[in-house]
């Protein structure tokens, strides 16, 4: 449900028509977009205009657009994959109205699409266009088209757009752009910009730990949630309302995992390719245990009154990108070492951020990973993907004081602890199974010896 990836166009030309509007639902093989040649638009306008005996215009791609038969328009919003891609949306704006927002999108289109069809005509005594002649441009004092939500934005940072050189299409300045330059950052910040900066640090002023700039412009506005959102907010309602979940947690020594890493960490990099981080060692002590643990991955169908014991371990990984949260699935994970295990996480978190997956790859999955300690949290109660029956969570590894119990008695040592929240779901697990399970996992981490498993 989630899959948001590009469709590559199976053939070459321009654009000169979007049937299928973002976020409407279409059909398998329904027409997505028409696409020819500028003399075919050319042409097209040229019978349109004997037809209806109107003046000639330039011959765009929003004559085509105004005429798109009317029962494109009344399709159903759902939840098709976006066959645009993975595009931002810097014309999102919730003070704008529909039409005006919709006119600043179209325009935004049309203005880019003209830049690089006619070069020769804007830009002939500048010689062959380049990607960076908007910024020559800029300081002649013709600034590239610039959205009604970054004008704004520059408005309320106080940045001269005049001095931004903008990392958008044919030189378009972006909302980023903007937030850099006020912050000191980019390339055509001045000093003026960084002034205001050098003062915060001085004064102390809000934290910007965790913060992510981008975010900054909606406050104050009311947005449409994104595909993504609107599965989850949905997914995670469904998990709570039909199942009964409830979350156990161990605290775990990864001090001999750690000690591991770092003695590993260069050589492992060296000849497999990939870095080494906790996350691998954590997946191959659990996958371990749900071989051990049928009873953990499984899955529970309450009308027929089945539970269903999978053969194999499809191990999904909670990845975090910029439009939400996705769990892509690594197969057959119980055949894997720590390396393919290690290459299989970077693949599908990196595909994930890129909105590169496919529907297989979010599919399938007996039980879930989330990194919680990513940004620091110790524990949480982590969200079942329904039909899995548990989910562990893995949060951050702190240095602190503990009691050390060996042979000759107890001290006080500094060790390396993190948590291993599970959440399960009761109809199908009781807490002494939950209980077991992570007693398994704990000891396989805490003993660390995973020297075989290391390819090396």
């Amino acid at each position: 449900d989630k899959v948001d990836t590009e469709i590559p166009s199976p053939v070459a030309g321009t654009l000169l028509e979007i049937v299928a509007e973002e976020d409407e639902t279409v059909e398998v093989g329904a027409k997505l977009a028409v696409i020819g040649d500028e003399s075919d638009a050319d042409d097209a306008d040229d019978d349109d205009d004997d037809d209806a005996a109107e003046p000639e215009d330039e011959g765009t791609p929003e004559e085509a657009e105004e005429a798109r038969p009317d029962d494109a328009d009344k399709q159903a919003e759902g939840d098709a994959t976006d066959a645009s891609g993975a595009e931002e949306q810097d014309d999102a704006s919730g003070k704008t109205p529909d039409a005006e927002k919709k006119a600043a999108e179209k325009a935004d289109a049309r203005t880019a699409e003209k830049s690089e069809k006619k070069p020769a005509k804007d830009e002939s005594s500048e010689g062959t266009p380049k990607r960076a002649e908007p910024a020559a441009a800029a300081k002649a004092g013709t600034t590239p088209y610039v959205t009604p939500l970054v004008r704004k934005l520059a408005q309320e940072h106080g940045v001269d757009l005049e001095t931004v050189k903008g990392t958008g299409i044919g030189g378009r300045i972006r909302k980023q752009d903007i937030l850099a330059a006020a912050k000191g950052e980019g390339e055509g910040a001045d000093s003026g910009a960084e002034a205001p900066a050098a003062e915060k640090k001085a004064s102390g002023g809000p934290s910007s730990a965790g913060v992510r700039p981008e975010l900054a412009e909606l406050r104050g506005t009311t947005q449409k949630a994104n595909r993504i959102r609107k599965i989850t907010a949905q997914k995670t309602r469904e998990s709570l309302q039909q199942s009964a979940q409830l979350t156990q947690v161990f605290e775990v020594d990864m001090t001999r995992v750690a000690q591991l890493r770092a003695e590993v960490k260069e050589q492992f990099a060296e000849k497999h390719d990939v870095k080494l981080t906790y996350l691998p060692f954590y997946a191959k002590a659990v996958v371990e245990a749900l071989v051990s643990h049928p009873n953990v991955n499984a899955s529970y169908d309450e009308e027929s009154n089945e539970i269903t014991y999978h053969e194999s371990v499809n191990l999904g990984i909670a990845v975090d990108t910029e439009k939400g949260l996705l769990s892509p699935v690594i197969k057959d994970a119980q055949d894997m070492d720590i390396p393919a295990l290690a290459k299989a996480i970077i693949d599908l978190a990196e595909r994930a951020r890129a909105s590169k997956l496919t529907p297989n790859d979010l599919s399938g999955g007996t039980f879930t990973i989330t990194n919680i300690g990513s940004e620091g949290a110790l524990f949480d109660t982590p969200i079942l993907v329904p039909p899995q029956a548990a989910m562990l969570g893995t949060g951050a590894i702190v240095r602190r004081p503990v009691v050390d119990s060996d042979d000759d008695g107890e001290a006080i040592a500094i060790r390396s602890m993190g948590y291993i929240p599970l959440t399960y779901d009761h109809r199908l697990i009781d807490g002494a199974d939950a209980g077991r399970f992570l007693t398994t996992v704990k000891d396989r981490l805490q003993k660390a010896e995973f020297e075989g498993d290391l390819g090396l």
